[in-house]
């Protein structure tokens, strides 16, 4: 294997968001061996700082696919255009109580309607309030409070390029561009760096992981995975309170 990608949340950190030291030293003898490190999360790279300076990994992928950093630097990004994300925002307001709450990421920082309780666990507490009226920026996504599919299929549906999941484990659906996938991220690393998606092995545990870890050459489901996302994986290792993500690449890519 040529690069590691692991999803954050619910995969290599633990449920209380911090990452284990173990797993922080497994991730870094990988790369002394000549593997590469990266992460492949939903969140904006604002909002994973933290995490970057105890890994050090070599890309980031954030923004569920919307936004790609090697070494530090951004390579590649894809965003709603200004008037995409003002419809968008329209049928928000259209659709749903006024009083919804919702993020919204651009290249630089998170906006959130929500005044009170930024703590990590709840998200994000360097996010910048703000109450989406008269927003002026592009998006590169945003994430909903609702559980109401059609509701989420209606926003969606206000532009032609927008894709929308849910979250297995909060309320919550997230909306970006169609082109910005884990997927389409990783065949685009795979292409500029010339590494086979044959020698990438992908750790994931929700809806959104399910196409990269189809498209990678080993695809790993945490043991406290959805059960869509055991289905398709090659392997499935233990859960993210276990190290899980540690321990696979321990067994497999370290010994012997």
């Amino acid at each position: 294997m040529k690069l590691i990608l692991t999803d954050l949340d619910e995969t290599l950190l633990h449920s209380d968001k911090t990452i284990s030291d173990y797993s922080i030293q497994i991730l870094k003898k990988c790369q002394a061996k000549g593997i590469l490190v990266g992460f492949s999360t939903t969140r904006g790279k604002v909002n994973i700082e933290e995490y970057i300076q105890q890994v050090q990994p070599d890309f980031v992928i954030c923004n569920g696919g919307a936004g790609i950093y090697y070494q530090n630097e951004l390579i590649h990004t894809v965003s709603f255009s200004l008037e995409e994300t003002q419809l968008l925002l329209s049928a928000v307001k259209k659709y749903c109580p006024h009083n919804i709450e919702m993020t919204l990421d651009t290249l630089e920082n998170i906006y959130w309607n929500r005044k009170d309780d930024k703590s990590v666990k709840a998200y994000a507490d360097n996010s910048i309030y703000h109450d989406f009226v008269d927003f002026n920026l592009p998006a590169m996504k945003f994430c909903l409070k609702t559980q109401d599919e059609q509701v989420a299929k209606k926003i969606a549906q206000t532009v032609s390029s927008c894709d929308y999941l849910p979250f297995s484990d909060i309320p919550w659906y997230k909306f970006s561009s169609g082109k910005a996938t884990k997927e389409n991220a990783i065949k685009f690393i795979s292409e500029k760096f010339e590494i086979p998606t044959e020698k990438i092995v992908a750790f994931g545990d929700d809806f959104n992981d399910i196409g990269m870890l189809q498209l990678c050459g080993k695809g790993v489901a945490m043991e406290n995975a959805i059960s869509q996302v055991k289905e398709i994986a090659d392997e499935i290792t233990l859960s993210n309170n276990d190290d899980g993500v540690a321990k696979f690449l321990e067994k497999f890519l370290l010994k012997g």
